[in-house]
């Protein structure tokens, strides 16, 4: 397999921009482009990226070896277990296979190979009809969307002005912003903005009058990983 790094140093805080036309690149299936985030790969991939599917366009059928975790950002994807609307979070664990497709486009997060050994039971939440909890301070509201083994995945929502303590994250932090802005002590994301901060990382974060809402992802940089060996050279999804 020809390597392909990308933000693959996972000591560094890496912060990415909303994606611009040229930010996105062709699949190996027409009509799908990818907004490359990190990579340790080539088709076959630990990777994390943001996958634009055009009006009618299609995935070949694959298996995901390493499993699979996708957020829909806009519009409807679809395979031949149903559709997954705008705010669908789903994840497909090692070993499962689909083929997926678009009728009308759509955009989604995903992660590929990114599953703990054990870590197999199939997961989709209707995120737009699930009840959101109290977060620690006021004005945060929290979705938890998956655990295992140290490793969470959240929606959180912050009310305009809200602020949070300051804290670290022993296991590394993730974050896609999904609307509004986005603020630390290190600056400002809009919608769009992918932020990876390394372990042992510590921020203060906080809202203005935007407020945001962002998908979270904690304790997966320091965790032990299925490592892409199978089905080499095959693709292994549209991420």
């Amino acid at each position: 397999m020809t390597s392909n790094l990308l933000n693959a140093d996972f000591s560094q805080r890496v912060v990415l921009p909303p994606p611009t036309d040229g930010c996105w690149v062709p699949s190996p299936e027409p009509g799908v482009h990818r907004y490359r985030l990190d990579r340790i790969g080539d088709e076959v991939a630990r990777a994390t990226s943001m996958v634009r599917y055009a009006p009618g366009s299609h995935f070949a059928r694959h298996v995901h070896g390493g499993g699979e975790e996708f957020l829909v950002l806009d519009g409807i994807f679809s395979d031949e277990r149903g559709d997954y609307p705008a705010g669908s979070y789903v994840r497909n664990p090692p070993g499962t296979a689909h083929t997926p497709f678009s009728r009308e486009g759509c955009t989604l997060f995903v992660k590929l190979w990114q599953f703990a050994p054990g870590d197999d039971e199939p997961v989709h939440i209707d995120t737009a009809n699930t009840p959101w909890r109290q977060g620690l301070v006021p004005g945060l509201s929290v979705m938890p969307l998956h655990e295992f083994d140290g490793v969470s995945s959240a929606l959180v929502r912050w009310a305009p002005h809200t602020q949070f303590n300051t804290h670290t994250h022993p296991g590394g932090e993730e974050i896609l912003v999904l609307q509004g802005l986005f603020r630390d002590e290190q600056g400002e994301y809009p919608a769009g903005s992918w932020l990876r901060s390394p372990r042992w990382s510590r921020h203060t974060p906080f809202t203005g009058s935007e407020g945001a809402l962002i998908y979270v992802k904690v304790g997966h940089l320091g965790a032990t990983f299925l490592t892409p060996t199978a089905s080499v050279g095959k693709p292994d999804g549209a991420a």
